[in-house]
This record gives C-alpha cells, structure tokens and sequence, in this order.
C-alpha cells in the first residue's frame, strides 16, 4: 500500500501551490453546508485536523476559537496566509492526524474535511479525534465515501491501489467508520456528485 504518512506529507507539500486551484470552488458549497450542521455557540474551541490551505475558515462563526493542523509545512503556511487576509486568530501547527499533539477531551468541535478518505489509517485517526474531543463534542466529516450497504467491488479495490497513492482513498464506508471509532451519527447529509460526497455530524457514543 502506496499510502503513508510520509508520502502524504511529500505529495501534499507538492500539491500545495495548486491546492485552491482544485479544490476552492469544487468543494466550496459542500463545505459550507458541512458547518452548518453544527450546533455553535461562542467561544467554542474548535479543531480543523487535515486542514489544508484552510478553506474551511470562511465558513466558521468568528466567535469561536480556532485550531488547525496539517501533515504538509506548505499548507501550513498557505492557510497562515489565508487567516491574515480574513482576520482571524488560528493557531496553526504541522502535525500528523494520527497522532495530535492536544490534551484529551480539549475541543468543543472537531473538523475532518477531506481528510478520512487520504490519512493511511482512519481508525487510528478516528481515535484521536475521540480523545481530544469533549464527550459533548461534535465531529464534523465532509468526504467521499462508498456506500455503507454495498462495499467495494474488485475492479474498484483494483482502482484503489492507484488512487490512493495520488488522490484519495475510494473505497472506505463513513457509517462502520464512524461507529466503529465510538461515534453516533446524528445528521448525514449528500452534498456533492449525488450521494459521493456526504456532510455527517456525530457525536461521541
């Protein structure tokens, strides 16, 4: 398997300089609809783990306090760059969603956009997410899942081995996930390429 956090940090870090240039306007609606799930209140502490160049900020109360992480130095540094022109205070810091560095049971709401279909061992990041979330918390996970009744089919494994390794992972299931990991989901929602793309919101069983 060709998916490993150090390639992830590689490729990522090369996928930066065009990052937005993909995925701003694609996923700009799922996004928005994604967050509007939550129920916010102010000064919230929040957690934008995979957050990328952080286009997920237009979209957050201005309310609240934000955290966000990422593999890749150069997103890092994108998404710094990205909360200077909108205004915000966000504590941005390179790291592993595997393994983040918070105390446990730290933030109100977590964000996982885009990132459970690409991190090499979701169960694992999963886990995370649940320690350093509040027992009242909320996981907020917009990303591309098979259907949870149907897993995949050969020729789609087969496709897998290459997508994986440039783009994403196709064949994973958001619901044996989510429960999996000690979550209970409370609102899941289609929000791009009919039912592909899905906005779930769960909470820690």
């Amino acid at each position: 398997m060709f998916n490993t956090t150090a390639w992830n940090r590689i490729r990522y870090g090369l996928y930066a300089p065009v990052y937005d240039l993909v995925a701003a306007r694609a996923f700009r609606r799922a996004r928005r609809e994604a967050l509007a799930q939550v129920a916010w209140r102010p000064d919230m502490r929040v957690l934008l783990v995979g957050a990328g160049t952080g286009l997920d900020l237009a979209f957050l109360p201005r309310d609240v306090e934000v955290h966000a992480t990422d593999l890749a130095p150069a997103m890092v540094r994108r998404l710094e760059r990205r909360a200077a022109g909108l205004g915000r205070d966000v504590r941005a810091t390179v790291m592993d969603a595997e393994a983040l560095h918070f105390p446990d049971g730290h933030f109100d709401v977590v964000v996982m956009h885009l990132i459970l279909a690409v991190m090499p061992d979701p169960a694992h990041g999963l886990a995370e997410v649940r320690r350093v979330l509040k027992p009242d918390g909320q996981l907020c996970v917009m990303d591309k899942f098979q259907a949870d009744d149907r897993p995949a089919g050969l020729a789609r494994r087969v496709l897998n081995g290459i997508t994986s390794a440039i783009a994403t992972d196709i064949t994973r299931q958001a619901r044996p996930l989510l429960e999996a990991g000690g979550f209970v989901i409370e609102q899941d929602t289609p929000v791009l390429a009919g039912s592909l793309f899905r906005a779930l919101l769960a909470r820690p069983s």
